[in-house]
């Protein structure tokens, strides 16, 4: 008789591909890209029509927007303009800033007052609630 094996790949789990793709975004990288560095691919003579290295495909090099920093990998995530501000109101953008509304003193999360308040500091109200049971 004949034993077959057989193999197959599986996904991992939704939270861990979360995960590495949180920790990619916490680490990625702002860089630059000058329209000098737009090249046009060399010339060929046969017939064979020219492919550039997919390394360097699109002819042009990423480079730090801060030269201190390194040059980002290939698995790294990059972007090239940095995010609207989300703690003042730009209505051109549909952004309605956090003056006004509710935090909660106590999360380290994004309803914190540390962080939807922006440094601008919280006015604290006490309320006592009378609620009947059952």
């Amino acid at each position: 008789s004949c034993t077959v094996k057989t193999c197959w790949m599986r996904l991992p789990s939704f939270r861990s591909v979360g995960e590495a793709l949180k920790d990619r975004f916490d680490g990625a990288s702002r860089v630059m890209m000058h329209n000098a560095d737009l090249q046009t691919p060399a010339q060929r003579n046969d017939a064979a029509p020219h492919r550039a290295p997919r390394r360097n495909r699109y002819g042009f090099q990423l480079r730090p927007h801060n030269p201190d920093h390194k040059s980002p990998g290939v698995k790294d995530l990059v972007y090239l303009e940095a995010s609207p501000g989300f703690c003042e109101k730009n209505p051109r953008l549909g952004i309605p800033g956090t003056h006004g509304r509710a935090c909660n003193d106590t999360s380290i999360g994004v309803d914190g007052c540390d962080l939807m308040c922006c440094g601008r500091g919280y006015r604290t109200d006490t309320m006592s609630v009378l609620e009947r049971c059952n």
